[in-house]
Parts: structure tokens; C-alpha cells; sequence
């Protein structure tokens, strides 16, 4: 298991008429926070998607308990808890940073797609050993 955290300060833009952020902005926020996490591994998108592979979503979920409001600074924890094979799940907690209060848990599943052929594939084994080292290494400050 292993983890980043991206802070993300909420634009007017992103939210709706009753002043809150619209829904949908939030896998938004899980999009900036797990490509944060892959380029914590020195595994960026652009760098997979070089290597021929694409990582659609297959699955999405969010458990709105709070909302989150203009100007709030959110804390996006992106969380990786066992190592892919032709799918990867993705965890996510984002907190109010000035409350620490949780608002939304979710998650995204993704599968690995050979950008050739469209066909489901593997994760690159590169991708692997970055992941396990960082399983490895990772030790949270407390």
C-alpha cells in the first residue's frame, strides 16, 4: 500500500446553484490526485500512454457525506492497495484541509488497454516494479 495527497483549492467554477461543488466535479478531483500518485512512482500517463497503453475507467464510485464550498482547500488522498494485474483500483479520501473532516470516499477501476489494438492487457511489467518498490518503501509520516 502506498498513498499521495494533492491539495486542490475549489474554483467558483466548480460549483452549482446551492453553493456547493457539483458532483461530478469530485472524479475531477480523483483524476488530478491519481495522476499525482502515478507520477509519484516516476509513471506518469503520458509516459504509459508511450508505452501503448491506455487505462480506461470500467468503474466509478463516490460516497458524498459532506459538501465542499467555494474556496475550500481539499485534500485529495489517493490510495493504491494491491498490485494490478489487467485492472487497477484506486482509492480515494478528500478532506476539507482546514477541518479535517472527511467529505467524499470513492473509487475508480481501471483496466489496461493496448492502444494498438484496443484489446485488454496486462499491466506493463515496468508499471509492476515500480508499484512493488513502492509498496517497499512507502512509510507514511504520522
Amino acid at each position: 500500500m502506498f498513498f499521495s495527497e494533492t491539495k486542490i483549492r475549489v474554483r467558483y467554477a466548480d460549483t452549482d446553484q446551492m453553493q456547493m461543488v457539483y458532483y461530478g466535479k469530485y472524479f475531477e478531483y480523483f483524476e488530478q490526485g491519481r495522476s499525482d500518485l502515478l507520477r509519484s512512482i516516476d509513471m506518469p500517463y503520458s509516459l504509459i500512454e508511450k508505452k501503448g497503453i491506455f487505462l480506461p475507467a470500467i468503474e466509478a464510485y463516490a460516497n458524498y457525506i459532506y459538501p465542499a464550498r467555494f474556496d475550500d482547500l481539499l485534500v485529495v488522498k489517493t490510495i493504491l492497495l494491491e498490485l494490478p494485474s489487467s485492472t487497477i483500483r484506486i482509492e480515494y479520501e478528500i478532506k476539507n484541509s482546514e477541518r479535517e473532516l472527511i467529505l467524499v470516499t470513492g473509487y475508480t477501476q481501471h483496466c489496461f488497454i493496448n492502444a494498438s489494438n484496443g484489446k485488454p492487457t496486462r499491466a506493463p511489467n515496468d508499471f509492476i516494479k515500480k508499484i512493488e518498490h513502492a509498496f517497499r518503501t512507502f512509510s507514511p509520516i504520522q
